[in-house]
C-alpha cells in the first residue's frame, strides 16, 4: 500500500506541462496527505487535520464529492503551453516532444484517481492506529468518489471522454482539438467577462451566470438589431468589421441587444468583455490580455458618456482611431449611449469661437470638433428611438404571447397604457415591467382588473 502511495506522490511531483495543477488548493491538499503517510515524522493529529482539510476543499468545489470530476475539470480548463499552442494550430503541427510530455503528464494524473479514500485510510491505520480511539477516528473519516462515469459536464465533450476513458494518455489529441475549438483556461470556462480592479491591478473576471436573454425574447426593433447582427457575423467569419455605437432613448433594448449576441453566437467563438466606463484607461491592458487568443471578443462599454472636463475618452479614441499599438484583429468595440455625441457640450464652448475673453481658448473650434468627433469614430451607429403608441402595444402583445398570458387584447392594451402613463413612459423596458407586474397579479386567485 505504501509503495502505491509513494508511486502516486512521485508521479504528480514529476508533472511538467500541467505542473501548474500542483498549485491547485484541492490537489495540493491531497499531496499533503500522501506526504503525511510517507513521512516518518508526521503525527496522527497532523494527518487527521490534512485529511479533513482536503475533504473540506473538495466538497466546497465539487458538492457531489467526486474527485475524478474535479480533476478532469481542472485538466480540461488548465492554461499551459500546450493548451495555448493548441488554440492556434492543429494537432499535427504541435511539436512531438510537447505532445509526448502531455501524454506523460496525463498518465501521471491518471494515477491520482487510482487510489481511493479507503486505501488511504487503511494505510493510515497501519501507520497511526495505535489504539481503538485512533482507529475509530480514521474509519469514520468521510470518503470521496473516484469513479463516477455520470459526472459529465454538458458543455465539454472532452470532459466526457476523460471520464469514460481509463487511459488518459490516449486523450492528448482530443484535448488539443478541444482547445482549438473552445480556447483554454478562463476563456474556455466562461463566455462573458467583466474587467475589475483590485487596488492598482486590473483583471478579467469570468461571469458564471450571464444574462440569458436571446433575440427571441426581444420584441420590435428587428431592423436595428439586424444591423448589429450582420456586423457581428461578419466579424465572427473572419472579415473586417466595424466598431458599433448603439445610440438612443433609455429602455429601448440597446444593452439587451449586445447581451443577446453572446447567447446566440458563443458557440462560434464569441466572447464579450464588459469594460466599465470608470476603467476606460485600462483599455490597452484589456487588449493585451486577449490579442493572441483564438476567440473573437466584443469589448462592451455600457452607457457611455463623458463630462466636458473628463479626458478618459482619449484612451478610447486612440483605439478607435488606431494608435501606435493597433487594435487586435479579434476585437471590436460595442458601446451604448443615450447621447449622440457622447461628450457634454456647453453653449460656452460655442461662444468661445467669437469670444474676446483672454482666458478663452484660441483654437476653440478645434476643441469643439474633437468633442463631436468621438462618436464618428465608431464605424456604425444604430439608433434606437422610443416607440410610438402602436409599436409599444405591439411589444406588449408580443411579450404577453411569450409569457402565455390569458387576457383579452382590449384589457391588455388598456392596462398597458395606464401603466406607461403612471411610470416610465413608452419603451420596451416599460413594456417588460408591465408584463412582469401583470403576470404576477394574474397568478393570484382573486385577481381582477380594475
Amino acid at each position: 500500500m505504501f509503495s502505491k502511495i509513494f508511486e502516486v506522490k512521485t508521479s504528480i511531483e514529476s508533472l511538467t506541462v500541467y505542473r501548474g495543477l500542483l498549485e491547485d488548493k484541492v490537489i495540493h491538499a491531497l499531496h499533503y496527505i500522501f506526504e503525511d503517510l510517507i513521512n516518518e515524522n508526521t503525527d496522527f493529529s497532523e494527518f487527521i487535520n490534512n485529511y479533513c482539510d482536503f475533504y473540506y476543499k473538495l466538497v466546497q468545489n465539487s458538492p457531489e464529492s467526486s474527485f475524478k470530476r474535479y480533476l478532469v475539470g481542472k485538466i480540461v480548463l488548465d492554461e499551459n503551453a500546450f493548451s495555448r499552442h493548441s488554440e492556434k494550430v492543429c494537432f499535427d503541427n504541435i511539436n512531438k516532444n510537447l505532445q509526448n510530455a502531455v501524454e506523460r503528464d496525463l498518465r501521471c494524473l491518471n494515477k491520482l484517481i487510482s487510489i481511493s479514500a479507503k486505501e488511504i485510510k487503511e494505510a493510515a491505520i497501519t501507520k497511526f492506529g495505535n489504539s481503538l480511539f485512533e482507529n475509530d477516528i480514521i474509519n469514520n473519516l468521510p470518503e470521496w468518489e473516484l469513479v463516477n462515469d455520470d459526472c459529465i459536464t454538458e458543455d465539454l465533450d472532452t470532459t466526457s471522454l476523460l471520464n469514460s476513458n481509463n487511459n488518459w494518455g490516449e486523450c492528448v489529441k482530443p484535448l488539443a482539438d478541444f482547445y482549438r475549438q473552445n480556447g483554454s483556461g478562463e476563456f474556455a470556462n466562461y463566455k462573458g467577462f467583466v474587467w475589475e480592479r483590485n487596488q492598482d491591478k486590473g483583471y478579467l473576471k469570468g461571469i458564471s451566470s450571464p444574462d440569458h436573454i436571446r433575440f427571441c425574447d426581444l420584441i420590435g426593433y428587428e431592423i436595428e438589431r439586424q444591423e448589429v447582427i450582420n456586423n457581428t457575423l461578419q466579424f465572427l467569419n473572419g472579415y473586417p468589421a466595424n466598431n458599433v455605437l448603439l445610440y438612443g432613448d433609455r429602455g429601448t433594448g440597446k444593452s439587451s441587444t449586445v447581451k443577446a449576441l453572446l447567447n446566440e453566437y458563443n458557440q462560434l467563438g464569441l466572447r464579450i468583455i464588459e469594460l466599465p466606463k470608470a476603467y476606460l484607461n485600462d483599455l490597452h491592458y484589456v487588449l493585451r490580455a486577449i490579442k493572441d487568443r483564438q476567440q473573437k471578443f466584443i469589448i462592451f462599454i455600457d452607457d457611455l458618456a463623458f463630462g466636458d472636463s473628463e479626458e478618459d475618452y482619449t484612451a478610447l479614441k486612440a483605439v478607435l482611431e488606431g494608435g501606435l499599438e493597433s487594435k487586435p484583429q479579434n476585437v471590436v468595440i460595442y458601446a451604448t449611449s443615450n447621447r449622440r455625441h457622447l461628450i457634454k457640450e456647453k453653449f460656452s464652448d460655442r461662444s468661445g469661437l467669437m469670444s474676446n475673453n483672454h482666458d478663452d481658448e484660441i483654437r476653440a473650434a478645434d476643441t469643439l470638433q474633437e468633442k463631436l468627433s468621438l462618436a464618428d469614430r465608431f464605424g456604425i451607429t444604430v439608433t434606437f428611438t422610443s416607440p410610438d403608441k402602436k409599436k409599444f402595444l405591439d411589444i406588449v402583445e408580443g411579450l404577453a404571447r411569450i409569457r402565455k398570458l390569458d387576457i383579452d387584447i382590449v384589457t391588455l392594451h388598456k392596462e398597458a397604457l395606464k401603466w406607461e402613463m403612471y411610470y416610465n413612459g413608452r419603451s420596451p423596458r416599460t413594456a417588460r415591467q408591465f408584463i412582469d407586474w401583470l403576470e404576477g397579479h394574474m397568478s393570484k386567485v382573486d385577481f381582477k382588473i380594475q
